[in-house]
Formats: C-alpha cells, sequence, structure tokens
C-alpha cells in the first residue's frame, strides 16, 4: 500500500480525519454508487482500516475520502467512514470539510463574510456556510438534506423510541427513560443501551425513496435541559459514541421537535454534547420531502500525517479492541 496522507480535524471534539493524498481512487458516476463501490472493494476499504484501526486510529475514528462531485454543481464528493464502514451522511464531518476547503484554499474565500462550499455526500448534497473574519474561519453553518419523522413511540428495550431521518436514520430515545443522564459518567451506559436499541430498530428503518440509505445509523440518548435547550449523545455503528451534539443527529432531531410543535419558526435549538460542546440547529423551510435544516458550528485543525503501512509488519492494517 502506498503512503496515505491525511489532516485532521475536530469538530465539538469529534474527530474526523481528511484523506488528503495516496488511497485508491474509488469508480462510481455518483457519490452513492461509489460508497456501494468502497464498501465491496478489499483494496480501498484497507485504507479505511489502516486509518481508523490501532495504531494509527482508534475505534471511535471518523474521517473520510474526498471524490469527484456528481456533477458541476458541486465542489467536491465524500465518502465518510468510521471503525464499522460506510456512512450516509455525516453532520460534523461536512462542517470540518467547509473548514478545511477554505483552509487549503481549494475554494476561493473572501476574508469577510460567507462563502458556500457545496459537497455531494451518499444521502444527496449539502452545503457549508463557512463564515471568515479577518481571514480566519470563525463558524461553519451546514444546511442538511430534507428530514423527516418516520415512526413515533417504537416499543424497544423496554422503552420507547421515534425514529427520524437527518440524512441518517437515528432513534431518539429520553436517557432518564433508562434510569441515565448524558454525562460522562454515564458513558458506558449510555454506549451499551444505545447499541442495543440501534440494533433491535435496524430493520425499521427503511427510506422511502432510495433504498442505499436504510439501516439504522445510530441512537440518539438525549437530556432535556429547558425550552430549545437539550443534551445528547449519538450512540452510531457498533458502538462508537459521538463526541460532539451530531450533525446530522440534531437535524434528526430538529424534525421531531418541529412535528411536536416545540421549535416554533425563527426559534433555535442549542444542542450539546456529552463533552459539553454545542451546535446550534434550526428549521429553514418545509419542502414536500421533509424538514431544510441549518446546523451550526465549527471546526479546528489538529494535525496532518502520512501513514505508511510495512509490508512485513504482522499487524497489517491493525486492530480494534471493542
Amino acid at each position: 500500500m502506498e503512503p496515505v496522507s491525511v489532516v485532521d480535524y475536530h469538530t465539538a471534539g469529534e474527530p474526523f480525519r481528511i484523506v488528503t493524498a495516496g488511497g485508491s481512487a474509488v469508480p462510481g458516476s455518483t457519490v452513492a454508487e461509489r460508497r456501494l463501490t468502497a464498501q465491496s472493494n478489499a483494496a480501498i476499504d484497507a485504507v479505511r482500516l489502516l486509518l481508523v484501526n490501532e495504531p494509527r486510529g482508534h475505534a471511535d475514528m471518523y474521517g473520510c475520502f474526498v471524490v469527484p462531485p456528481d456533477d458541476a454543481g458541486a465542489h467536491f464528493g465524500v465518502l465518510f467512514w468510521h471503525k464499522d464502514g460506510y456512512s450516509t451522511a455525516c453532520g460534523h464531518g461536512t462542517i470540518a470539510l467547509g473548514v478545511w476547503a477554505i483552509e487549503s484554499g481549494l475554494v476561493p474565500a473572501t476574508p469577510d463574510g460567507d462563502t458556500d462550499v457545496v459537497i455531494d455526500v451518499p444521502s444527496g448534497r449539502v452545503v457549508a456556510r463557512v463564515t471568515c473574519s479577518g481571514g480566519r474561519v470563525v463558524g461553519v453553518a451546514f444546511q442538511n438534506v430534507a428530514s423527516f419523522v418516520l415512526a413515533r413511540s417504537v416499543p424497544v428495550a423496554g422503552v420507547k423510541a421515534d425514529i427520524s431521518f437527518g440524512g441518517a436514520f437515528y432513534a431518539s430515545v429520553p436517557a432518564s427513560s433508562v434510569g441515565l443522564t448524558v454525562t460522562p459518567d454515564c458513558y458506558a451506559d449510555l454506549v451499551k443501551i444505545g447499541r442495543e436499541i440501534k440494533w433491535a430498530l435496524n430493520d425499521l428503518a427503511v427510506h422511502p425513496t432510495d433504498p442505499r440509505l436504510n439501516g439504522m445509523y445510530g441512537t440518539i440518548l438525549y437530556d432535556d435541559l429547558g425550552p430549545l435547550h437539550q443534551r445528547n449523545v449519538a450512540i452510531f455503528a457498533d458502538g462508537q459514541a459521538d463526541r460532539s451534539p451530531c450533525g446530522s443527529g440534531t437535524s434528526a432531531r430538529l424534525a421531531l421537535l418541529h412535528a411536536d410543535g416545540l421549535l416554533p419558526p425563527g426559534t433555535t435549538l442549542l444542542h450539546e454534547s456529552i463533552v459539553g460542546t454545542t451546535f446550534h440547529g434550526r428549521v429553514l423551510s418545509e419542502t414536500s420531502e421533509g424538514l431544510l435544516t441549518e446546523v451550526s458550528g465549527t471546526a479546528h485543525r489538529t494535525g496532518t500525517a502520512t501513514f505508511t503501512l510495512d509490508p512485513h509488519d504482522p499487524l497489517g492494517t491493525g486492530f480494534t479492541l471493542r
């Protein structure tokens, strides 16, 4: 395997590793098709494994391959990945990609004002509106694909879950209903119950028009902290815990709050993470496909690296302990 170069960011505490050189090309005419190719191609997937597995990564690593867009209307496309495979959406990653595109010069930006970075992801086309001041990125407002409610009060694991879509499917459950709070001291128990709920409801998460988006991506366990103020943790993939407030998960929560009449026009959800970082979410408009939402936050670069694989290394592309 050739050397793989990356730049790392964190968005509200959640890691995001962007491949900038090396690896294999991913065939396909659209980003959604390229995701299917990556899932079935061992050589491509070996690069993901190299970057998420220990000793180069860890069980909660997240990242992406930058690929061509579906057409000239977007700046680039992206395949999101984690330790268990390839996701259909990633809000925190979209925010990080917006910052990276401006900081790297890939997308020219005004030093004072907003610049739209248009990105094709497996669930559709999204926009990271990057705000700069004095030539420095100070924030990103991520405009998502349409979000909608799929099911309400579904029995699971002795509680009831609401299922909604924000680029990926999430089951929302009050943490109090399972005897927990969204705090670091409950972390292990939150991961355990979140993983259980996600897999129990996986087959119910069926997209109305695109079966490639089927499957429950994660469980959102949340605390109500006041009107339009919630704290949450998204347990996704096979037991990964999002350190950020979860971008696509915030959109999924907005769909539920809007359906309940708890998100009047012009209001904003303050969404906290398990580590105390925040996103702000709001509904932009209603369409026939669902709600168009915006999630605001920012990302910061944490480092760059070039990873290699010694052909004589008995550990190969690595391992995880979870």
